[in-house]
């Protein structure tokens, strides 16, 4: 029965009438089901495949840490980040953690947990290059993923259409392309830079200081404040806890140096 109804054949009225109802609409958008989590397992260390095809890494650890505290039933599925704010904004993910950067322009799309990582970009580069900082890259092939936050810096400084903007499905594609030869440099995020960079001795990184600040949130859809707000609580009490500092010691052999 409606909830407004079932209170009138309660016998209550007016306000209260429409308190419950208000209550009642609050407890179904509470998520209580299997909520399905959107992850690009390409990512590593925040999230990969390990050799038995299990998707594993810190953003893995951070979200079953928050489910967990918050009773929340969750399946991670592996998705392209090509495609990853496509399969939200389609319902076939409730939320998404894959090493998203929080800033303005998707915020006016979708709503952010507190950031659960900081994190700048960083370039990946030959060991021969002679390359400075963002603005020698210029009339130079740089790879980054495609609506990924190295792209919209490379479109800023050097064209949306420039053609040396060459735009990848993942982070190792990227890496692979400058191995290769096939590009001059690669930009993304420092932690799956630097991570990808040390397996390849001909490679170094070049952390440029213009690169501003940046976190990593979860991601939801626009409005959806019940699961957001789960979703925030969990980060703040897995903070509180110690959970957060074990898991980032785990992934990254440090402290956090999270905002």
């Amino acid at each position: 029965m409606n909830p407004i109804r079932r209170a009138l054949a309660l016998g209550i009225s007016g306000l209260a009438a429409a308190t419950l109802a208000l209550s009642a609409q609050a407890q179904t958008q509470t998520p209580n089901r299997e909520l399905t989590v959107a992850s690009s397992a390409t990512y590593a260390p925040f999230a990969f495949e390990n050799k038995d095809k299990q998707i594993v890494g810190f953003d893995i650890d951070i979200i079953n840490a928050i489910a967990r505290q918050q009773g929340l039933k969750i399946k991670v599925v592996n998705t392209p980040f090509t495609g990853i704010f496509g399969a939200l904004n389609n319902g076939d993910v409730d939320l998404v953690i894959s090493g998203v950067t929080i800033n303005d322009k998707r915020k006016q799309s979708y709503d952010f947990t507190p950031p659960y990582f900081a994190a700048r970009q960083l370039i990946a580069l030959p060991k021969n290059s002679t390359v400075a900082s963002l603005k020698d890259l210029a009339g130079k092939k740089i790879a980054v993923v495609s609506a990924s936050t190295a792209d919209d810096i490379a479109s800023r400084e050097f064209g949306k259409t420039s053609p040396n903007i060459r735009r990848f499905e993942s982070t190792p594609l990227i890496i692979s392309e400058l191995a290769g030869g096939g590009v001059d440099a690669a930009m993304g995020d420092n932690g799956v830079i630097a991570y990808r960079v040390a397996q390849h001795a001909d490679l170094k990184t070049l952390d440029d200081k213009s690169f501003p600040e940046e976190g990593f949130g979860i991601v939801v859809k626009k409005g959806d404040k019940a699961l957001l707000d789960k979703l925030s609580a969990g980060l703040a009490a897995i903070r509180a806890d110690g959970s957060y500092v074990t898991i980032y010691k785990k992934w990254f052999n440090k402290d956090p140096n999270v905002r």
